[in-house]
């Protein structure tokens, strides 16, 4: 397996004559002085009393690992992970977008974006999650694991600002793990011999993401009939959307800067 203005009300009213009804001056009438106005009061910046609203889940980045001139794990019938997980990828698209969310992929084509190109995609959204997809070289063949990152790759006690790039994934671990949960627990069902809960391994991709963030692997490009990879994406497909709208509720339910005890 290969983120008040202050707007300055100046009530700068210019001084009105004192005038008719007519719109003009009483003829004779002796000069009225000008009213001047009370020098105009610079207010203090607006204080928003409301609390900042989190958004809630409405979009999943795909990452289709590889690409490009990584070709990622390969077996012997010429199967390349590359080209299953952009499969993949596309199918499970179409799932989420029937669940009614929005999808990214990192990746539509066989180019090979950096992996801080795919963080970025990512960590510049807002109520979004990551998942990235794979196909392994090892593993029983027709199974499906889940991954997210182990306490051991994370910087423990770490402010949260003060994380570096590499360590993003850290304060999202809680949440992570939750959707991990769903997720095997939907692929174990569909797919037998499959883990009943997810495992932990220090996935690369996933340590800069500041968001949940899961890898889905598929096994495994050892097979000798292409088809029956083939075969298990939409039932991967399903199994990811169902777990993706079965979390969401989880996802809303927790505060802006909060985590997921």
């Amino acid at each position: 397996m290969r983120t008040t203005s202050c707007v300055l009300i100046l009530a700068a009213t210019a001084a009105l004559p004192f005038v008719s009804q007519t719109g003009q001056q009483p003829s004779g009438a002796p000069a009225t002085p000008t009213p001047q106005a009370p020098a105009p009061l610079i207010p203090s910046p607006v204080q928003s009393t409301s609390p900042p609203q989190k958004a809630g889940l409405q979009l999943v980045v795909l990452d289709p690992a590889h690409g490009g001139t990584d070709p990622g794990a390969r077996g012997t019938g010429g199967i390349r992970e590359s080209d299953l997980v952009l499969n993949l990828a596309a199918q499970v698209r179409l799932a989420l977008e029937k669940q009614g969310f929005s999808v990214l992929q990192t990746r539509q084509g066989n180019d090979n974006p950096s992996l801080d190109d795919r963080s970025a995609m990512i960590n510049a959204q807002r109520g979004a999650i990551f998942l990235t997809l794979h196909v392994g070289s090892t593993g029983l063949p027709g199974t499906v694991r889940v991954y997210t990152l182990p306490d051991s790759s994370a910087a423990p006690g770490a402010p949260r600002a003060m994380l570096p790039w590499d360590r993003a994934q850290t304060f999202f671990l809680p949440m992570s793990r939750k959707l991990a949960d769903l997720a095997q627990g939907e692929l174990s069902l569909r797919f037998k011999g499959s883990p009943n809960t997810p495992l932990m391994a220090p996935v690369r991709q996933l340590r800069s993401i500041a968001a949940p963030a899961i890898a889905v692997e598929l096994s495994s490009v050892s097979v000798d009939d292409h088809n029956a990879l083939d075969r298990m994406v939409p039932g991967v497909a399903d199994a990811i959307a169902r777990a993706v709208a079965a979390y969401k509720p989880v996802y809303d339910s927790v505060p802006i800067g909060g985590a997921l005890q």
